[in-house]
């Protein structure tokens, strides 16, 4: 079997930013072995040029101006006329034939130009060396410097992503590639001076000219479609052209595929959108995997305590390929040579090490060559197993009705119907033995899942998310309403979910792929295949004594063989039927010997980094209550397909529900963070929603005293980089080597203030950028080199769901016109600064970061914070760059929970008092003038008096089930009467209540920490005194006297708006 948590990714082709799925290590360089030709004007490597160009760019490394040199058209004028017969070195794209324009790629000896067509990223030759994963190029003949190819004067490299060049007279230049090491004493160069040769996605302009505007109106039109299916074709033709493309496909506009709807007709239709969209993903995951070989691997042998073969091996990878996972398939095989035949086997990985070594313990090793160790090769295998599941689970949707319960049924495709009445006996105390005390938001989320059949619960970072799924599978197990199934998109969040679910004594087993039953994990004592194997009953016996004849001989006869695969599928439907809970990945949840039970109650963790189609597959097995557990504010599903993606794969149903009005329950209290730390996150994604479960002295800087934080009390700083990024050595991904200098300059900080290594992690988006940083720090790391290799290096992507004491991110990007990539996305920036519990710091370009608003936001208020700083780590002053004025953050689709109104204990948070467009009708939530409201069947509203809601689809069916609302005492302002609220019940005290003084504020008690009654709740260690005031026009507000725990009201309902909450009677 495949790996089945659905998450091994790789990127179609993004120039900018499609390696951010990618956690492998890039080799430093990729040293091609053809040889170069050199010209009378070139020495070596290095180019004598004009002594124009070294005026221009002695001074200034990075100039692309133009030189003295006249380049005309090839008939030796200027004239606007294009030859009839184009040259054989015209571009393969479009056309341009200037020969100072042009190079030729070495591995294919076809010709592209330094133009950049309208439409495409990059000049022809950077666009097609990325597309063919090809990096050497060669000068024309005609060229001012003659047919040479491009390589480091010393070292011989020619990747030319990693070349550069440095002056070194007024008229000479050599071309060196990033960090050689000059050790020779006669080269008195200055290395701060190289700059790369390509540069915004071009190559410089003093090295291959850019055609003249005349040609440049002549070049043959084309676009990106024609040109992909170009590079594809040439993989099994190298002779067709352009021209052929255009001629076969027309405009070369593939059909696109149908866009998911935000609610479907009936599960034919939603089967019939969706299906086509796995197929495409399946399609191009298996495109990408079958194109990954490596040739010339060294192996060594080892044994492996189940006495199977286990090959170990250097398995690098390329900036933009795709994660190798535990659980993936291999191929090793050997060509053989006269004396021996041809072998190979394949392979499951069973050991991954951040030094690239891969080790896969084979299927059948019997006769592999262990006494060979050099010449292997090897070939990721695709496996469409996980892809099948998908198709197999919408199909299922659509034909079977015992698949899901109607109300699932309908409310999965967007019909608005009435929740039906679940008979549930709610537990006097709703946390769970064996975890921890749950907070209000956290008792409120189970209490609310338990009464509902479909549910959503948002866990913001560090809100104890997994504790609060735990206690919720703990209940519904002990509604004995049968089995509850547990699933995530991935192995960690499954593993994770399993021990914490473990802990409150229920039986449960985690169920795992075949393919990963060899893989390490911290749970194996409850997997499944574990206790079949332990399983110590007499009627057992038979089954052990053929295991361990399995597992001592290799195999086993074809009777013995019958026999000991049909007693371990009864046992394993034994332990299956006897458990509480069984815990699997969501792909998992397909496999046979699973999809034939049926589970009443499903819980899905991390439910936004799944696609509908991997949701689907544990829902279809009987669900009739399901909960949706995730964060739409952090990062969703990945989707490697560009077309799928564009067609809505990439949305979850966790997303699509919160955006048909199923209003997520959301966890309150984090419990991660420094105050401070959370402070931007919360106000920008979460509406100031989140509380803090710690206090700044529980997070006071451990054990860096000595590190340099401009204000000891906010440990956090941006640390101004002006540094200019690089295109890597894939040309896929960037790097920027001044960020990558400071970050190892404050890792050594911190590691010399007594921090230790565990206790620091580096994000950055770009693997160019982590390649690099792992290097760089390994090469000039003042301690020793063994401390730096234990720093935690990695993507966004890997660092989410996780945290470390202190984190630094690099942003990579400082550019004049290519813009911020995908650090544009709000959900990245979050996840990026909400990993770290004691300090953050963050490096990057303030000029070129503030272009884009949110990031405009963050730098204003770390220059507010008086936290934006500059200069030496010894000596850091505060930055004066002076940004625009911040403007609201207005989330997108996406992020609707934030926007659109999220279950906060009860209340519902709102940032306006509209609501996001595409969900109200535009008119005011709450009018506080008296009226009764009441939600009658699907969500309609029903009206009485003068109050009017918003068109938000009504509220939940039963409002006044858990939450009751009374006018006190004729007041104009009405409230909330909640029944129960931890272990007080607010409205049943002697409290006394008045329309001008509001609530009392209660250590019990917690109103909405948004709108009107704002951080009311009391949290360990916070001892705010908390005034009440009351603006014009009847709303109210909580300020904090304490200075530093002060929690800002801004333009809230509190200043705004007469009236508080858009819930019944708010």
């Amino acid at each position: 079997e495949t790996q089945d948590d659905g998450t091994t990714h790789s990127q179609a082709f993004n120039f900018v930013d499609d390696d951010d799925y990618d956690a492998s290590q890039a080799p430093s360089s990729q040293v091609g072995e053809l040889e170069g030709q050199a010209t009378a004007n070139v020495v070596g490597g290095a180019a004598l040029l004009d002594e124009p160009y070294a005026e221009q760019s002695a001074g200034d490394a990075t100039a692309q101006g133009d030189v003295s040199l006249n380049f005309v058209d090839d008939d030796g004028g200027e004239g606007d006329a294009s030859p009839t017969e184009l040259p054989y070195w015209k571009c393969e794209y479009c056309n341009v034939h200037t020969p100072a324009a042009v190079v030729k790629c070495v591995a294919t000896g076809k010709w592209f130009c330094n133009y950049k067509p309208p439409g495409l990223p990059a000049s022809c030759i950077v666009y097609h060396l990325v597309r063919s994963k090809h990096n050497e190029v060669m000068l024309h003949k005609e060229s001012p410097l003659g047919e040479i190819t491009l390589e480091c004067f010393l070292s011989g490299a020619k990747n030319v992503f990693q070349l550069g060049f440095v002056p070194v007279k007024e008229d000479l230049v050599v071309l060196l590639a990033r960090d050689t090491e000059v050790s020779h004493a006669e080269y008195d160069w200055d290395l701060t001076k190289w700059a790369p040769l390509v540069q915004e996605k071009e190559l410089v302009q003093w090295l291959v000219k850019k055609p003249s505007d005349a040609e440049a109106l002549r070049a043959r039109p084309c676009n990106v479609a024609q040109i992909n299916k170009l590079e594809e074709m040439w993989r099994t033709n190298p002779s067709v052209s352009l021209q052929d493309v255009v001629a076969v496909d027309g405009s070369l506009g593939d059909a696109e595929p149908a866009s998911v709807q935000m609610r479907y007709e009936d599960a034919y239709q939603y089967q019939n959108i969706m299906g086509p969209l796995v197929k495409l993903e399946a399609d191009y995951d298996r495109h990408m995997k079958e194109a990954q070989t490596q040739e010339n691997i060294t192996v060594r042998w080892d044994m492996g305590l189940n006495k199977k073969r286990i090959a170990y091996f250097q398995f690098a990878q390329p900036d933009n390929e795709m994660r190798l996972l535990a659980g993936d398939e291999l191929l090793l095989r050997h060509a053989g040579d006269a004396t021996r035949a041809a072998w190979q086997c394949n392979g499951t990985v069973v050991r991954l090490s951040s030094s690239e070594e891969v080790g896969i313990e084979l299927r059948n090793g019997a006769q592999a060559p262990t006494d060979l160790n050099h010449g292997f090769s090897v070939d990721l295998v695709w496996n469409s197993i996980a892809y099948d599941r998908m198709q197999t689970a919408l199909k299922t949707f659509a034909v079977d009705e015992t698949s899901v319960s109607g109300y699932i049924y309908h409310r999965l495709l967007g019909h608005e119907v009435e929740q039906p009445a679940l008979r549930v006996n709610l537990p006097r105390r709703f946390g769970a033995p064996g975890l921890p005390e749950l907070n209000h938001s956290q008792v409120f989320a189970v209490k609310s899942v338990l009464q509902k059949a479909l549910s959503i619960v948002q866990g913001p970072p560090g809100t104890g998310k997994t504790v609060t799924s735990a206690s919720i599978v703990y209940h519904l197990a002990k509604q004995n309403q049968g089995q509850t199934l547990v699933c995530a998109p991935s192995n960690v969040a499954v593993d994770q979910l399993t021990e914490k679910i473990h802990q409150t004594g229920l039986r449960v087993v985690r169920f795992c792929a075949k393919s990963r039953e060899m893989v390490d994990s911290h749970v194996e004592y409850l997997t499944l295949h574990y206790q079949v194997r332990h399983l110590d009953t007499p009627e057992r016996a038979e089954l052990h004594k053929l295991q361990m004849l399995k597992e001592e001989l290799g195999e086993l006869s074809q009777a013995d063989e019958k026999k000991f695969n049909s007693l371990k599928r009864a046992a394993e439907r034994e332990i299956l039927q006897a458990a509480d809970v069984v815990c699997c990945t969501c792909s998992a949840a397909g496999d046979p010997r699973i999809n034939s039970l049926r589970f009443r109650q499903c819980l899905i963790d991390e439910a936004t980094q799944a696609t509908e189609p991997e949701c689907l597959i544990p829902v279809v097995l009987g669900a009739k209550q399901l909960v949706l557990v995730g964060d739409h504010c952090q990062l969703g599903p990945v989707v490697m397909c560009k077309k799928a993606a564009k067609a809505g794969l990439g949305q979850s149903l966790f997303e699509r529900m919160v955006m048909l009005n199923l209003r997520p329950i959301r966890l309150q209290v984090q419990y991660r963070m420094h105050p401070c730390l959370s402070e931007f996150p919360s106000n920008t994604f979460y509406e100031g929603d989140l509380q803090n479960g710690v206090t700044a002295s529980e997070r006071m800087p451990a054990g860096a005293e000595d590190f340099p934080w401009p204000n000891r009390s906010r440990p956090m700083f941006f640390y101004t980089s002006l540094g200019a990024e690089e295109v890597s050595a894939s040309g896929t991904s960037y790097l920027n080597r001044n960020e990558a200098s400071n970050v190892e300059k404050l890792v050594t900080k911190f590691l010399s203030a007594g921090v230790l290594p565990s206790q620091i992690g580096v994000i950055t988006p770009y693997e160019g950028q982590r390649a690099y940083i792992v290097n760089y720090m390994q090469r000039n790391g003042s301690l020793r080199q063994n401390l730096y290799m234990e720093i935690e290096v990695a993507s966004v992507d890997a660092f989410q769901g996780r945290e470390k004491d202190y984190i630094i991110l690099s942003c990579v990007r400082s550019n004049e016109r290519q813009g911020i990539g995908f650090l544009n996305d709000p959900r990245r920036l979050n996840v990026a600064l909400t990993r770290a519990r004691y300090g953050l710091v963050v490096l990057g370009n303030p000029k070129v970061l503030s272009k884009q608003p949110l990031w405009n936001n963050f730098l204003v208020h770390f220059k507010e914070q008086e936290v934006l700083v500059e200069g030496q780590l010894s000596n850091l002053k505060r930055s004066m760059v002076q940004f625009a004025r911040p403007r609201k953050f207005a989330p997108d689709n996406r992020m609707l929970a934030a926007a659109g109104g999220a279950h906060s204990n009860g209340f519902q948070s709102m940032g306006r008092n509209t609501l996001p467009e595409g969900l109200g009708d535009g008119t005011p939530i709450y009018s506080p003038d008296g009226g009764n409201v009441a939600v009658g069947p699907r969500g309609q509203r029903q009206q009485n008096g003068s109050r009017r809601y918003g068109a938000q689809g009504g509220y939940a069916s039963q409002p006044y089930d858990s939450q009751r609302s009374q006018p006190y005492g004729g007041s104009q302002a009405d409230y909330i009467t909640q029944q129960s609220f931890g272990s007080m019940s607010i409205g049943d005290t002697a409290a006394s209540y008045s329309s001008q003084q509001g609530y009392p504020y209660s250590s019990q008690s917690a109103y909405d920490s948004q709108h009107g009654y704002y951080g009311a709740q009391q949290l360990p260690g916070d001892d705010r005194s908390v005034s009440l005031s009351q603006d014009s026009s009847g709303a109210y507000g909580f300020s904090a006297a304490s200075q530093d725990d002060r929690l800002p009201l801004g333009d809230m309902w509190g200043a705004t708006q007469p009236g508080y909450d858009s819930q019944p009677g708010a």
